[in-house]
């Protein structure tokens, strides 16, 4: 018998499968709108706000700050002066990573 952890991990593959099939499907002239641009400007911001509550927000619902908050705000303040993504995946890695290695946080 199949484990069912097996079966999410199949219809997830379907649906990824489709919504990629789809891509392909939709019209150009829909995708290039500026309403598409800018809802897709909003879904990153959205994004980036949940991985940052997720990530701060422990196992057991206690608050954790360590070497991922001033990360993140480092994250942001380049976001918010329009840094490339690159810049700022890197910026905020380098932060953590020195913190984590100077000061030993976790």
């Amino acid at each position: 018998m199949m484990d069912p952890i097996w079966g999410f991990v199949i219809a997830g593959s379907l649906v990824v499968f489709a919504l990629k099939l789809a891509g392909y499907l939709v019209s150009q002239r829909l995708v290039e709108g500026p309403a598409l641009s800018r809802v897709a400007a909003l879904v990153t911001v959205a994004l980036l706000a949940s991985l940052v509550v997720s990530q701060t927000l422990g196992d057991n619902g206690s608050l954790v700050l360590d070497a991922r908050v001033p990360a993140v705000a480092a994250a942001g303040a380049l976001l918010w002066l329009r840094a490339p993504f690159i810049v700022v995946i890197v910026a905020a890695a380098v932060i953590a990573g020195l913190l984590r290695l100077l000061f030993g946080m976790p």
